[in-house]
């Protein structure tokens, strides 16, 4: 059995920022109150509704140090954020810091931004639940791009919606598509978006060679890739 592991590493670690930067600006909602007039009604010469963030000195926890959450962590670095990482099995310490390896609640504890990019396994699933978020701080941020059953939907919806957590954004729930019952559908602050962080024409294209590759080395009589 082959696979091709690398086909969307850069794309599904952009879109994490992509959804941390959309927390962080609300860019999206300013420019649809922007068309429907408020800044021409409110007169200023700028105008924003709730709290803007600068990720600068603060601390994003990435659960889940494989490749993807490695790439993560060099863009949070870059974004000038200090980088805690979990992982069972920590493997290489990163060049840049300030990092540290952290257990999960002390990761929870301390995170500004808690980024879940690891597998699901039968270990992990609903390891986000009510304990975890009661850990983290109320001006913190959740984000999801690993698997939807990582995340106890209704506990986060229920700590989202007590303003016991500043935000969450997931781009993968437990049923895919979205059931219309999904507690997070009516959530405050939580961004949904449809299962899209690997999905740039570049790892499309990426997945497509690559197997394609994969298949050519199987009928020659060689393996790439395998993972068994």
């Amino acid at each position: 059995m082959t696979n091709v592991p690398e086909y969307g590493t850069r794309s599904v670690a952009q879109f994490v920022f992509a959804l941390l930067l959309e927390l962080c600006h609300r860019a999206g909602h300013h420019d649809l109150a922007v068309r429907q007039g408020e800044w021409a009604r409110r007169g200023d010469f700028s105008f924003w509704d709730g709290p803007l963030v600068e990720l600068a000195g603060k601390t994003m926890a990435v659960v889940g140090f494989g490749r993807i959450g490695r790439r993560v962590g060099e863009l949070a670095h870059a974004f000038g954020m200090e980088v805690l990482a979990v992982d069972p099995d920590p493997g290489p310490r990163p060049a840049y810091g300030p990092f540290a390896w952290a257990g999960l609640e002390q990761a929870c504890a301390r995170a500004d931004v808690l980024s879940l990019n690891c597998a699901l396994t039968a270990g992990n699933r609903g390891l986000v639940n009510a304990r975890l978020l009661a850990l983290m701080k109320p001006s913190a941020f959740l984000l999801n791009a690993g698997r939807g059953p990582l995340v106890d939907e209704a506990a986060l919806a229920a700590a989202l919606n007590a303003g016991a957590l500043a935000g969450a954004a997931l781009d993968v729930v437990s049923e895919e598509p979205i059931r219309a019952d999904n507690p997070l559908l009516s959530a405050r602050n939580c961004l949904l978006t449809p299962h899209i962080a690997w999905a740039t024409l570049e790892a499309r294209r990426r997945l497509m060679h690559e197997a394609a590759e994969n298949l050519r080395a199987f009928l020659a009589g060689d393996a790439r890739n395998r993972v068994n």
